[in-house]
């Protein structure tokens, strides 16, 4: 057994890593036919950022989630839920007359309202928030946002294609229901004249293009709530409370609604003319409260996606 001393020869365990000649060799060759050349704009020759982040795979990707496929399932399911509770309970016996509940059943054009008004508190704020505020803030909770942005697809994009898809799946899903619950209602009610709580009676011709216009409106009115929703994304990595803090400020606001010795304060709530939309069943109708809502929403919701968008590009990703 040999030792090892200050003046004789030493023998050493060798540690290092030894790679082979002829693969530092190959190495060397295929990394000289990279390209080398720099664009304009400081970018790698051939790189486009419009390339990345497509709205096609992104739009893919967001389909074959589990809550997108849950949630545009229980909206095709509402209305015959809704069907069923009208069948099992008593039935208004004078089906034309009272509020729109009552109401329900007199015609296919009144099931949609129905359903539209129900879900309108509750439902329809939940669904663009759900898409909006957890569209960003899952990827920082799955630890994949640092590796979609080193791809590198640049912030402003990410945060636009997002948005876009969130928009997207929002449409579909807050057209999906009233379209569900004028075929149910179709089949269960028939295709009568649209009775509203005054006693006016709209033709179903007419109903239709006034259904069309109260889901247009509906999509346009929650623009403040997918704003709201795209700033709590960015700014947490929680996608729970994201979804849960727009929905909870919707519900906030409609409580304060409610609270008639606020007087002219209640115009400045986001939710204040949320169901102005119901104007629209009427022989006369008065867009002055769907306008009204319309710009309240486009004021609050450039104000939340102007903060989002500060707050994502200069946000540290770590995660």
């Amino acid at each position: 057994m040999s030792k090892t001393n200050g003046s004789g020869p030493a023998t050493r365990a060798d540690h290092g890593v030894h790679t082979d000649p002829a693969a530092l060799l190959e190495l060397t060759e295929v990394a000289s036919h990279e390209p080398t050349e720099v664009g304009p704009d400081g970018a790698v020759a051939g790189y486009r950022a419009d390339r990345t982040l497509r709205l096609g795979v992104e739009l893919k990707r967001q389909l074959k989630r589990r809550r997108t496929q849950l949630m545009l399932g229980f909206v095709a399911l509402l209305p015959f839920i809704l069907v069923i509770a009208f069948e099992i309970g008593q039935a208004n016996p004078n089906r034309r007359s009272g509020g729109f509940v009552d109401l329900a059943t007199a015609s296919a054009p009144n099931f949609v309202v129905l359903a539209l008004f129900v879900s309108g508190t509750f439902l329809l704020p939940m669904i663009v928030a759900l898409f909006y505020g957890d569209t960003i803030a899952s990827e920082a909770s799955w630890s994949s946002l640092k590796y979609l942005l080193a791809m590198p697809v640049p912030r402003h994009r990410v945060l636009r294609q997002k948005a876009i898809v969130s928009g997207i799946l929002s449409a579909v899903a807050l057209i999906l229901l009233p379209l569900v619950s004028l075929v149910v209602g179709v089949i269960f009610y028939g295709a009568g004249d649209a009775i509203s709580p005054t006693g006016d009676a709209v033709s179903f011709g007419d109903s239709l293009i006034a259904m069309g216009l109260a889901t247009i409106y509906i999509i346009l009115q929650l623009a403040w709530v997918a704003g709201l929703a795209m700033l709590l994304s960015v700014a947490t990595d929680a996608p729970l409370g994201a979804v849960g803090g727009a929905v909870i400020v919707a519900i906030v606001s409609q409580i304060l609604d409610q609270i008639t010795a606020l007087e002219g304060l209640r115009d400045y709530l986001p939710t204040h003319f949320a169901f102005s939309w119901m104007d629209l069943i009427s022989t006369d109708i008065d867009w002055t409260n769907m306008a009204n809502g319309m710009l309240s929403a486009a004021l609050y919701g450039t104000v939340f996606f102007l903060l989002a968008g500060r707050r994502f590009a200069t946000k540290d990703i770590t995660s």
